[in-house]
């Protein structure tokens, strides 16, 4: 089927159009990647989801074939995306949090885009955490270090070229829920931040159509997976393969912006940046503990 075949499924009108099934949104996302589809109608066909709203199966199949199109990446046990703009967040101390779960013998590997805002970037130098720009490098640091970070745009350029349309449509599209859920490592468990609470189980049901084991998703802080210390947190995901959600209480009594907090990565000293970090690695060690036994990502279903 070319492109076409799959805006006429989206766009045929009220009471004749309809969502993707999950192996339509693979070949149509195959599609895409290709660069071989035209480009208005990769365009009609993530605006006509926008519109409509993506379904877990369409972002099960996309997700499926970005993960598809690339090499065999290092094999992690958490993966951990991150591809916030940062508007409402201070300085990125979920990384503080990741490199505490890696330094526990578990390879985590983060990856992402973070558009203008360069905190991210600028926090793995502080914190020695490896900006690789290649799958062997990044095997490479997690066999040495436990911990790597991967650019979206240098791994997957065709990917990222998808998610920088939101320059010409001023909209966001499904792409950035795909980039969260590309898993590039294969990982038995990921953890996920989103700035809309929608989204949280439209991810979490995905990832089960997909095989996944193990998955956490917050509204986290600027839409990182980072959670707030003085609120309670709603989380959804996954546990051992099923739907799970759950609740997490405050740390703190203290209501702070998390904007507020917006000082040098290093030294940790604030009690509610120090609970901010300490309830985000509770989260991702909760998570790792609720994988199936065997360690690897399940073949989807």
């Amino acid at each position: 089927m070319s492109l076409a075949e799959y805006v006429r499924i989206l766009g045929r009108g009220p009471g004749r159009a309809r969502s993707l099934t999950q192996d339509e949104a693979y070949r149509a996302m195959t599609l895409m990647l290709s660069g071989e589809g035209p480009p208005e109608a990769v365009g009609a066909i993530l605006m006509l989801m926008r519109m409509k709203g993506e379904t877990a199966s369409e972002i099960a199949g996309f997700s499926k074939a970005a993960q598809d199109a690339l090499p065999a990446g290092p094999a992690a046990d958490l993966d951990w995306p991150c591809y916030a703009a940062g508007r409402t967040r201070g300085a990125p101390w979920f990384l503080h949090a990741a490199k505490a779960i890696a330094q526990n013998e578990t390879r985590v590997l983060l990856h992402g885009w973070n558009k203008p805002d360069a905190r991210v970037r600028a926090g793995l130098d502080v914190l020695s955490i490896p900006f690789c720009t290649t799958l062997d490098d990044a095997a490479s640091a997690l066999d040495h270090g436990q911990i790597a970070y991967l650019p979206l745009e240098i791994i997957h350029p065709r990917l990222f070229a998808l998610l920088n349309l939101r320059d010409a449509f001023g909209l966001r599209s499904c792409v950035n829920t795909v980039c969260r859920m590309l898993n590039p490592g294969r990982a038995v468990a990921s953890v996920q931040g989103v700035f809309h609470p929608s989204y949280r189980l439209l991810q979490a049901d995905a990832a089960q159509l997909l095989g996944w084991e193990a998955l956490t998703v917050i509204k986290g802080g600027g839409g990182e997976f980072e959670r707030h210390p003085g609120k309670t947190v709603e989380a959804f995901g996954l546990r051992q393969g099923r739907p799970w959600q759950g609740s997490v209480p405050p740390l703190v009594n203290e209501t702070a912006r998390l904007q507020d907090y917006d000082g040098p990565l290093v030294p940790v000293d604030a009690p509610f940046a120090q609970a901010m970090v300490a309830g985000t690695i509770d989260l991702a060690r909760d998570t790792l503990a609720g994988a199936c036994p065997s360690g690897r990502q399940r073949d989807s279903a």
